[in-house]
């Protein structure tokens, strides 16, 4: 002490001090008054960003504030290099610790919007734990910094530590490859519990989600477990999340239908699609002569992705489409083989149906 009374004038002293003030009430104005604005759109908004900025920035200590503030005050002081070194390294390990606890309290506040939040329990249990592996790594790397900024060598001990990493990675890369898809599940939400989705060959609802395996409940009845690794590297198709449905189906006409009756089949189809406030009708065309029947392909758009009414729908149109050929006396179309029997050939190059033996000609 008696060093900086001696060594620095009142014009250093006053200069520090109106530093040190202006710094510490600066900041201090500066936290309430975003605060303040913060708090108060947090209120009018739906998001949850500006409520987790609030809650971090109601995590800032005085303490941390002055030491800065005394940092920044003792520029303009004349001290002792060694003095120097202790005032800066009490600043910069103030601040470490302040990053520390504002990383640890957004991520708290992420958890506890998400465990707010409706959902299934298996998610929510997995996500806890990757909440406090994630808090876990952030105190790591403050606590290492703020060793680092005190003056101890901690090079040996990052070195073990990453030896003993990389040791720990390649005996369970498969477990950490499912925790880290766990994770990648958690944040990109490509299902949820009771979506039902479809992975290669197999098929069902979501029925848990957890830090190694996924597992659907199949249509039999049975469970069908996924590594989240394994499910992650598949095609994933959600049907929960369609919009709508896009139905496509093959009408078969019998051949001998009148042209007009052909003709008119498209029209008649759209007019029954149409009529549907659920459906939206796409098109319908006779598109091929089959081997045994005339084709027409019907495509329309059910605006719903519910699959049991979906069903019903599809049920009444196609209803609809058999009364309709039953007023206009249209057959539908079944498979026919005709069999030639040797030996009765008529000389006009028919064969007339009398020559045919019952239950041999027609073959149905």
């Amino acid at each position: 002490m008696e060093y900086l009374l001696s060594n620095n004038d009142l014009e250093n002293w006053t200069v520090a001090v109106a530093v040190f003030i202006g710094t510490a009430t600066a900041m201090v104005v500066l936290r309430m008054f975003f605060l303040r604005r913060l708090g108060n759109m947090a209120h009018r908004t739906v998001t949850r960003v500006d409520d987790l900025v609030v809650k971090v920035l109601e995590r800032s200590y005085l303490v941390f504030q002055l030491a800065i503030a005394a940092y920044l005050a003792s520029i303009f002081l004349v001290m002792p290099e060694t003095w120097r070194l202790v005032v800066s390294r009490m600043a910069v390990g103030s601040l470490i610790l302040q990053l520390g606890i504002w990383g640890d309290t957004a991520l708290r506040g992420w958890r506890s919007q998400l465990l707010a939040t409706p959902g299934d329990g298996a998610r929510k249990a997995s996500s806890t734990i990757l909440f406090f592996m994630m808090r876990l790594v952030v105190w790591t790397v403050a606590f290492l910094m703020t060793l680092d900024n005190f003056g101890f060598n901690i090079t040996t001990l990052v070195a073990s530590l990453g030896i003993g990493g990389i040791a720990v990675a390649l005996a369970t890369q498969n477990i950490l490859g499912d925790l880290f898809a766990s994770l990648s599940i958690m944040l990109d939400k490509p299902f949820e519990v009771g979506d039902f989705i479809i992975v290669g060959d197999a098929l069902g609802a979501v029925e848990y989600i957890g830090l190694k395996t996924t597992r659907l409940r199949g249509l039999g009845g049975e469970q069908i477990v996924f590594s989240n690794g394994e499910l992650l590297r598949s095609r994933i198709h959600n049907h929960k999340r369609m919009a709508s449905r896009r139905v496509a189906f093959v009408l078969r006409v019998a051949y001998g239908t009148s042209e007009a009756q052909v003709t008119a089949i498209p029209a008649m189809i759209r007019a029954i699609v149409a009529a549907r406030a659920d459906a939206r009708f796409e098109r319908a065309h006779f598109f091929r002569y089959g081997d045994w029947s005339l084709d027409y392909e019907v495509v329309y758009h059910f605006e719903s992705p519910d699959y049991i009414l979906h069903m019903d729908a599809q049920e009444q149109i196609l209803l609809e489409i058999y009364r309709a050929f039953q007023r206009e006396g249209i057959q539908f179309a079944h498979p026919l083989s005709v069999v030639r029997v040797a030996g009765a050939h008529d000389p006009a190059g028919g064969w007339p149906p009398a020559a045919l033996p019952p239950g041999d000609a027609l073959r149905h």
